[in-house]
């Protein structure tokens, strides 16, 4: 397929971009939540009026009450999120957690108040310091009907707000995927603080206890279902690094037009010039590579698992280069927290170390192709 939009994703687009540049600004969310010392790091009103322009039911089959649309339509708009640094649930409820449930009999339960935009869902995956989804070690138990779940997990974005939390652990059977409600008796949640001001969580599981309904898919058959998941979130992840990039490209750019430096415009210097045409560039190939593994996935195609890597992996790097380069272009301002760039980089360390860091992705990707 060509990596450009259709001309209905092209409306897709103009409309989130209005909307989320309106309502998402970080004066009007990031900041306000922030220093208002929110809890959830986000605001719930928003959360609805996502539903209400449609975008919580993008990924969620006509069937069920959604729009039926795919992975590059939810691109869309979390490259519009990213761009805003707009705090919101979307990717890990509608996202994540959506992808991880379809053809699950556990989507009844959970996708009505997704579509609402009363309902968000966590994922709670890691349980080290770093992205290791092979290693998952927390244990399942069989008792009476269903389960108890025993063991911790971390980095849980949106853990401490949610109303359900995506859980895998490992059963006889193999690996097991779960939807545990979050006031469910025996689990501890920690809310914590991550770099961008976002809300993360830590979890401790002692025997909580879960009926059969509560499975993802088939016990011992949570590969897929986590496989789900994960392709969502890593491209979806992808496409906000890339409007994190993009945003922080386009500041940086306007910067180099106004500053002035021993009476001349510092946009003027050759050198600067040179850096800012290599991020353009490297942003551009972000963004194609990530349009392509959206594509795929939507497709179906058996090529997309590698693809998702190269994804996450080039708008990771690109998106660093990109805060990186604005804050040192900005010169020591660019460290202030007066000036958004700053935010930029701290966005950028959140999600690049979720679902999976570059130097992951591309051990990940030699993996997959024999080495």
């Amino acid at each position: 397929m060509p990596l450009y939009l259709t001309d209905d994703q092209a409306m897709l687009r103009d409309t989130a971009r209005g909307f989320i540049a309106e309502e998402g600004a970080i004066s009007k969310q990031l900041r306000h939540w922030r220093d208002t010392g929110c809890s959830d790091g986000f605001g719930h009103g928003l959360w609805k009026q996502f539903a209400e322009m449609g975008f919580t039911g993008i990924l969620i089959d006509e069937a069920d009450g959604g729009l039926g649309l795919g992975h590059v339509e939810a691109g869309i708009v979390l490259e519009e999120i990213g761009r805003n640094l707009t705090p919101s649930p979307f990717l890990t409820s509608a996202v994540a957690f959506v992808a991880a449930l379809k053809g699950s009999a556990v989507r009844e339960r959970w996708y009505p108040g997704i579509l609402a935009g009363e309902t968000v869902a966590a994922l709670a995956i890691d349980e080290g310091p770093k992205h290791r989804p092979e290693a998952i070690a927390m244990r399942a138990e069989r008792s009476g009907n269903g389960f108890t779940l025993s063991g911790r997990k971390q980095f849980v974005v949106h853990g401490a707000s949610a109303d359900v939390t995506l859980v895998a652990a490992r059963t006889d059977e193999g690996l097991t995927l779960f939807a545990v409600e979050n006031d469910a008796a025996g689990l501890e949640v920690e809310g914590v603080r991550l770099a961008d001001s976002s809300s993360g969580a830590r979890m401790t599981f002692d025997k909580v206890a879960v009926d059969a309904d509560a499975v993802v898919g088939e016990v011992g058959g949570g590969e897929a279902v986590l496989k789900r998941a994960l392709d969502a979130g890593r491209t979806g992840a992808a496409a906000e690094l890339v409007g994190v990039g993009a945003a922080a490209m386009d500041m940086t750019v306007d910067y180099l037009k106004q500053r002035k430096q021993f009476g001349r415009l510092i946009g003027e210097f050759q050198t600067l010039q040179f850096r800012a045409a290599h991020l353009y560039s490297e942003l551009e190939i972000a963004r194609a590579a990530t349009m392509k593994a959206q594509q795929l996935l939507d497709e179906g195609s058996a090529e997309a698992d590698a693809m998702v890597s190269v994804a996450k992996a080039k708008a990771g790097r690109a998106a660093q280069l990109a805060v990186q380069e604005g804050v040192q272009m900005h010169g020591g301002i660019g460290m202030t927290d007066e000036y958004d760039i700053g935010l930029y980089m701290k966005r950028d360390r959140v999600l690049n170390e979720l679902f999976g860091d570059p130097a992951y992705h591309a051990d990940r990707l030699a993996r997959l192709h024999g080495y």
